[in-house]
């Protein structure tokens, strides 16, 4: 049985905090279940999971991050306690990467934590092949940002989806290391996508039960005309001008694309930068720290801002277009306010915002008949096995998932361009391989001495690793495929387009409740009460609103002053625990107050005794405390002196006078 409270104070006992119960919760079930999905609000201490499910299963956990700067800072902080790690990704040079995995795989280090991109896992067979001499110490894959694996989503990346083949690869089909996926948001589609895609199970899908990020008040703003827009854009950036703003553009260019704007603030004195994908890892990286340090207070951007970004202080997150579905809104503004602090969001949409959403962002997200049939013309110029340099084509890579569902092509390796950088080969079977061409090309190789090319990837892997081979330069990451015809069927188009189709329509119906959430619910409250019972939030904490200083969700600004209240006096409490006085009934007090003796006080806060229905309930209640739980129950009423009635209250538990 975990004890996560002195296990995490033991193993890293130089953060200053301790684990909250839903935390708690997905650290066992990972470690005592199996692979778990787990959903929980941007900003709520997904690291801390991982972190300690991989202390707790005491192995090697590989983390696989979305971005080299939060890779680089995830690292940094797991560093900071203790723990040994290695990062790999693009921003390393290829021949470094190589000896970093050549270590691993040698048992020269022993890090706890190995980060990777998904593109490292999708394309490099030598990290793989590495990874895989020692695969029975690596005890969790943890997967952030789960959602980009599935196509039904706005975020999916292609190479994301290459990650389940990666798992199958080392460790052969139905076996694998626990996994734990993590994300702040779902839609239905993605959720069974991705629970099908790593086989978690649903008693292992666990959700935080207040999803709602009520700190942030949600301001939606609907206009005729972008002109109109745009000035009332800039008098809210004049009024939060001393805060850390954040504005969603979507679009690079153009005067009212990320350029434009960012420009327009620099000329009116603002402290601005950009921030998209196009820009290196090394430039996004700088404008992070600076925005972190306060160097610049306001970063217009594309949705390349996100995932996992760490700014705490981040005040106004403002959407200059609106998103195309409520998750990706509700992760975006969810940037802001990471360090618990109110927070303000602003919409501002026109009608010609979302067609353009529609028909520029969502429909030319898919790949058209044309662009599907030109780009096969590069990859099916002939039938049977090739090698093609995937990684550095973003047509292919769109086209890819089309190609290989319908059977079109079939990934049947990871490899490179031949063995020509190959020399000092001391393998005798790779030397036979090496010998038996003259242009020393992979597929030719694989013909002519009759391998598979599983088989001559790995032949060449363990000699590298062996030092039985040396290399002029690192082997690219290119992937082997199996071409069945060099033309596409009116079949199998119409295997691609009709999938396209049920995956474009369905993004235009998210699009449409967005909008339909947005324009029904203008008020702040009930936009974060729709968001939540959408993403799946149970209906009966839907009211949890307000947010008490030790980190609880209670329905009134009284029971916020009664929990401020136990949280300074040091008393234990716990809000709206389930108390069972019969068998299968269940009653829930406001407080359950634990005693020093083991006893528990009952602590309920009426707060509409004139309501006949309250009434009704209050009375039931009544006659089970005093027929169950006598002397146990403690009572305020609602008033204007609810501070000093909850303080007298907290004084008796305090000296015991209350207890019987």
């Amino acid at each position: 049985m975990l004890n996560l409270d002195s296990d995490f104070k033991r193993l890293f006992p130089k953060l200053g905090f301790t684990l909250k119960d839903f935390q708690k919760k997905v650290i066992t079930n990972v470690v005592e279940k199996d692979s778990t999905l787990c959903i929980m609000p941007t900003g709520g201490g997904k690291s801390a999971i991982y972190w300690m499910a991989a202390a707790e299963l005491n192995g090697i956990c590989i983390v696989i991050s979305p971005l080299t700067a939060l890779i680089a800072e995830q690292a940094q902080k797991i560093k900071e306690q203790g723990y040994e790690t290695l990062e790999i990704h693009g921003g390393i040079d290829p021949m470094k990467q190589m000896s970093i995995m050549s270590d691993f795989a040698n048992r020269k280090t022993n890090p706890a934590f190995i980060f990777a991109s998904p593109e490292k896992i999708a394309t490099d067979g030598y990290f793989e092949y590495c990874l895989k001499q020692r695969k029975d110490e690596i005890n969790l894959i943890v997967i952030d940002e789960v959602h980009c694996v599935s196509q039904w989503g706005m975020s999916f990346r292609p190479f994301y989806k290459r990650i389940p083949d990666f798992l199958d690869n080392l460790y052969g089909e139905r076996k694998c290391a626990r996994i734990l996926a993590l994300t702040a948001t779902l839609n239905p589609m993605e959720l069974s996508d991705i629970c099908d895609s790593f086989r978690i199970k649903k008693e292992n899908i666990l959700k935080q039960t207040i999803l709602m990020r009520n700190e942030i008040q949600l301001h939606v703003m609907k206009f005729v005309n972008e002109n109109e827009k745009e000035d009332r854009f800039w008098d809210l950036i004049k009024m939060h001008r001393d805060e850390k703003i954040l504005v969603y553009l979507y679009r690079k260019k153009g005067d009212r694309g990320v350029d434009g704007l960012t420009q327009a603030a620099l000329d009116k004195g603002y402290k601005a930068a950009l921030f998209h994908g196009d820009m290196t890892a090394k430039e996004r990286m700088e404008v992070i720290e600076q925005y972190r340090s306060g160097e610049i207070n306001m970063v217009f951007a594309t949705n390349a801002f996100g995932m996992g970004i760490d700014i705490p202080d981040i005040r106004v997150v403002i959407h200059f277009m609106i998103p195309e579905s409520t998750e990706q809104y509700y992760q975006e503004v969810g940037r802001a306010a990471r360090d618990g602090g109110g927070a303000n969001a602003y919409l501002l949409y026109s009608n010609k915002n979302i067609d353009v959403k529609r028909t520029y962002f969502i429909d030319r997200s898919f790949p058209t008949e044309e662009k599907l049939r030109e780009v096969y013309k590069n990859i099916g110029k002939r039938a049977g096995c090739r090698v093609f340099q995937y990684f550095d084509n973003e047509d292919i890579q769109e086209c890819l998932p089309y190609y290989t569902k319908c059977g079109l092509i079939t990934i049947v390796a990871k490899g490179f361009s031949g063995l020509s950088e190959l020399y000092n080969i001391k393998d005798p079977e790779l030397k036979k391989y090496y010998d038996s061409t003259e242009a020393k090309g992979y597929v030719k190789t694989t013909k002519k001495c009759d391998i598979t090319p599983q088989q001559l990837s790995e032949t060449v892997y363990r000699a590298v690793l062996a030092g039985n081979a040396r290399l002029n330069k690192a082997l690219e990451r290119w992937l082997v495929i199996e071409v069945a015809d060099t033309q596409i069927s009116d079949e199998r188009m119409r295997i691609m387009l009709d999938d396209i189709a049920e995956k474009r329509n369905y993004k235009h119906g998210l699009l449409d409740y967005f909008v339909y959430l947005i324009e029904d619910n203008p008020d702040t409250q009930h936009l974060h009460q729709e968001i939540a019972r959408y993403l799946g939030m149970d209906k009966y904490h839907l009211n949890r609103i307000y947010k008490t200083v030790d980190g609880n969700r209670v329905r009134s600004k009284s029971e916020v002053i009664i929990c401020d209240l136990l949280a300074k006096s040091g008393l234990k409490y716990e809000y709206e625990r389930l108390l069972e006085y019969e068998p299968g009934k269940v009653i829930n007090p406001d407080f359950t107050i634990s005693i020093d003796d083991g006893k528990k006080l009952y602590w309920e806060h009426i707060g509409m005794i004139g309501n006949e229905k309250y009434s009704d309930s209050w009375t039931n209640k009544l006659d089970i405390y005093e027929r169950y739980f006598p002397g146990q129950l403690l009572k305020t009423y609602e008033s204007g002196a609810i501070a000093s009635d909850a303080e007298k209250i907290i004084n008796m538990i305090k000296t015991g006078d209350v207890i019987k």
